[in-house]
Formats: C-alpha cells, sequence, structure tokens
C-alpha cells in the first residue's frame, strides 16, 4: 500500500498529463493508494471553488483512509525528535504523513525529497 502526498496529487487534480496523474490512475486501478487525513485537508484547503471540494472529497471516497492514534501521534514525535537532533525541521503535516506510513508499513509516493530523510520510511518511485 502507498500513502499519496499532496505533492502528487496537486499535479493529478490540476495538469490532466502529468506523469503524476498517469501514475496514480494505475495505482488506484490497482487499490495500491491510501489516503491520510491530513493530506486531504490540505487538498481542500487549496480549493478555490465548492465545486473542486466536492470533486476531491468524491474522488477521495473509494480510497483506504488511515487515521491518527496516539502510537502514530507518538512515533510523529519521535521522528521529529530525532530530526531535529539531526538540525532537520519538517511540517508537521509531512511528520504525520510519515509517521502514519511507517505505523502501517506503508510507502509514501512524493515529490519532497526530505522524506528520504526519515530512517525506515519506504519511499515509491515510479
Amino acid at each position: 500500500m502507498i500513502i499519496a502526498d499532496t505533492s502528487v496529487w496537486i499535479p493529478f487534480f490540476n495538469r490532466p498529463d502529468s506523469k503524476e496523474k498517469h501514475t496514480l490512475d494505475i495505482l488506484i486501478d490497482a487499490d495500491e493508494v491510501s489516503l491520510a487525513g491530513v493530506v486531504l485537508a490540505e487538498l481542500l484547503q487549496g480549493c478555490r471553488t465548492s465545486k473542486d471540494r466536492h470533486t476531491i472529497q468524491e474522488a477521495m471516497l473509494a480510497l483506504p483512509y488511515f487515521e491518527m492514534n496516539r502510537a502514530a501521534w507518538i512515533r510523529a514525535g519521535e521522528i521529529s525528535a530525532a530530526l531535529l537532533r539531526r538540525g532537520i525541521t519538517l511540517p508537521m503535516s509531512d511528520l504525520i504523513v510519515a509517521a502514519l506510513a511507517l505505523e502501517h508499513q506503508c510507502r509514501i509516493y512524493s515529490l519532497d525529497s526530505y522524506f528520504a530523510k526519515i530512517p525506515g520510511l519506504s519511499r515509491f518511485n515510479p
């Protein structure tokens, strides 16, 4: 299973000829893509119209969905603390995605290279 980060969903919805759209279409058809709530929230916050919000919500309904639980919150804090000791600061939203991926043994599909700095996190590279 793969958690797709916001950075790949944006071209999926905005650039129909993008590599990310093509890759996500294949992964969705194979039931390999899952959704983290924070990614959904980030996508919705960027919508300009209620139609866009509705389109995104409908598109995401069929995807497996991962919620944060206590263990995942702890893991997010531990990841952040370990990175901070190395002088690396990541946004909380990306720490949440990473924690969920680790908790559920998923890979991350993202255009953001800093996910590679998280020990034990497996990335999907199309």
